[in-house]
């Protein structure tokens, strides 16, 4: 997963892509979005991916979001992005 940069004042969508490490028929039946330094705006399951709106942050720094699912087959696992906070 890349680090994507960050403007602090930029509202946007960030995803993860799950389609890779999904068995074939199993599906995303729940995520956790779990943020260090922004904001969660609001966050949906599309298809194989989970799509967050991301907020703030403070220019010069890093900030992270771990997003969590489940599956249909009971299987957990999470991914964390770092995003770079910088005026753009």
């Amino acid at each position: 997963m890349s680090n994507p940069m960050k403007d602090p004042n930029a509202v946007l969508d960030y995803s993860w892509d799950w389609t890779a490490w999904l068995d074939t028929g199993e599906t995303i039946t729940s995520h956790t979005l779990i943020p260090t330094g922004v904001t969660v705006e609001s966050s949906a399951v599309v298809g194989s991916s989970v799509v967050a709106w991301i907020s703030g942050g403070t220019a010069k720094s890093t900030a992270s979001v771990t997003c969590r699912i489940t599956t249909s087959d009971g299987r957990t696992d999470d991914r964390t992005m770092t995003l770079w906070i910088r005026e753009r």
